[in-house]
């Protein structure tokens, strides 16, 4: 049986993949687990992902918060502000179809924008909490 993280990812990078204004906002389909080296500025990344039991007495449950980046090197904090509302209104409340399992809920929970002077890059961050449960 596929873990219901590993799921559910799979199924979150198809609908961000597959959004052609999303794609067009960093300039295409620039959706990493891990950036590699030479990718162009913007582009998105998966990041920390925590899972809770949710399970009740008479069905099986997981909790999961996860975490999307957003990185940009534009001027301003336009373009990253833009990339991550498109993020939010494609992924708040979606109806993600599981395989092994069924997404009970998923909601926009924190979001922040920043300017990191180190590596002079707009560093955007969405936090996301999903219910999943085991498919009958």
């Amino acid at each position: 049986m596929t873990a219901p993280a590993a799921e559910f990812q799979k199924a979150l990078f198809e609908v961000l993949a597959g959004d052609d204004a999303l794609t067009g906002l960093l300039g295409g389909a620039k959706i990493f687990d891990q950036a590699p080296a030479d990718a162009r500025f913007p582009y998105a990344t998966f990041g920390r992902t925590s899972f809770y039991d949710w399970s009740t007495s008479t069905e099986g449950g997981v909790e999961q918060l996860f975490t999307l980046h957003v990185w940009s090197k534009a001027k301003g904090k336009k373009e990253i502000l833009g990339i991550m509302e498109r993020v939010k209104l494609r992924l708040d409340d979606a109806d993600l179809a599981l395989e092994m399992h069924r997404l009970v809920s998923l909601r926009f929970d924190y979001g922040e924008a920043r300017y990191d002077e180190d590596v002079a890059v707009h560093h955007g961050l969405l936090r996301f909490r999903a219910v999943i449960e085991t498919a009958a």
